[in-house]
């Protein structure tokens, strides 16, 4: 029975912790406004669809109430889209046609205390990218970029909120 609990107690104690728990968001923020984002690229879909995908992100993850006037925040977030790149990645072999395509997307975000104007969270060059397949049947072509765009945005929410709260 004693070394079970030095064992417990080695354990514990052993100085191991794992990094990036901490909420790197102060306690008297309890309000968050999502601007819309800025867009250097000729590509406006996703700009359009990644406030409201974050949004929902934390409002389903947080304790955090999103609201729609920053001036009404106590944290704002703001993000631009840098760079947007729609690649093929697959060709098949016989045809030469594409099969599989690669959106490419650099993001820049930064949530901000409203009271104090401090920078809570900021990632440059924040790299995401989705694949997608591409019919080579001419009678099944379905254009598939728009719903790639959607799984991206997704993809983009669960790991700004993730960095936000996790400290990564």
């Amino acid at each position: 029975m004693k070394w079970l609990l030095a064992l417990v107690l080695l354990l514990t104690g052993c100085g191991y912790h794992v990094g990036g728990h901490a909420d790197l968001v102060p306690k008297d923020v309890h309000t968050i406004a999502i601007q819309p984002f800025g867009n250097s690229t000729p590509r406006s879909n996703l700009a359009r669809v990644l406030p409201t995908s974050i949004a929902r992100e934390f409002d389903s993850r947080t304790r955090y109430h999103v609201v729609t006037d920053a001036a009404q925040a106590d944290a704002v977030l703001s993000g631009a889209i840098l760079r947007f790149d729609n690649n093929p990645i697959i060709a098949d072999p016989k045809t030469g046609r594409a099969t599989g395509a690669q959106i490419a997307v650099v993001l820049q975000i930064t949530l901000t205390d409203r009271h104090t104007g401090k920078p809570i969270f900021s990632r440059n060059n924040y790299d995401f990218r989705q694949r997608y397949e591409i019919a080579t049947d001419p009678q099944a072509y379905f254009d598939e970029t728009g719903t790639a765009i959607e799984r991206l945005s997704r993809d983009v929410a669960r790991a700004v909120v993730s960095a936000v709260l996790e400290n990564f």
